[in-house]
């Protein structure tokens, strides 16, 4: 889908936010933090699980990790991850450049956890693996046509 795809689709959502695009790879928490000089967990991270029809987009911060047992009290499976080709189908983003923007499936839905909202600024990818846009928890919100604020996620232990 790429970068002008979802500039366009946030520019007529009517964000006026500039996409970075980038001249390494930012496909992991880790190396987009690096290019963008921030923490970690300011990165939004966009996990993509099978559902029984379709897929769920759950968007994180960076230092948090899926809980198997708040995500199963939630909606009633286990959490499995969708294959890389299953990403690109239902999102139409790679792995390393999924974000919950432009997504056309009805089968996909998306959600936002609440590890995002202890921050004033977080950076979603931008439907590359070398670009990312600064939203405000709220914006990436609305933006993404996320169902809900939910809590799945345990914050990762520093190392």
């Amino acid at each position: 889908m790429g970068v002008s795809k979802v500039r366009d689709y946030l520019e007529n959502m009517g964000f006026s936010g500039e996409i970075i695009e980038f001249d390494v790879g930012t496909e992991t928490v880790e190396l987009a933090a690096a290019a963008l000089g921030t923490e970690p967990a300011r990165i939004c991270k966009t996990m993509s699980f099978q559902a029984d029809e379709g897929c769920i987009l759950i968007q994180t911060a960076g230092d948090t990790k899926i809980s198997n047992s708040k995500f199963k009290q939630l909606f009633g499976f286990k959490a499995k991850m969708l294959p890389p080709d299953l990403v690109l189908h239902y999102t139409g983003h790679p792995v390393g450049g999924v974000c919950a923007f432009n997504i056309e499936n009805e089968e996909v839905k998306i959600y936002s956890d609440i590890s995002m909202k202890r921050f004033d600024v977080l950076y979603p990818a931008a439907g590359t693996g070398n670009s990312a846009i600064k939203m405000t928890p709220d914006e990436l919100f609305k933006y993404s046509k996320s169902m809900e604020w939910i809590d799945v996620c345990n914050v990762k232990a520093p190392l």
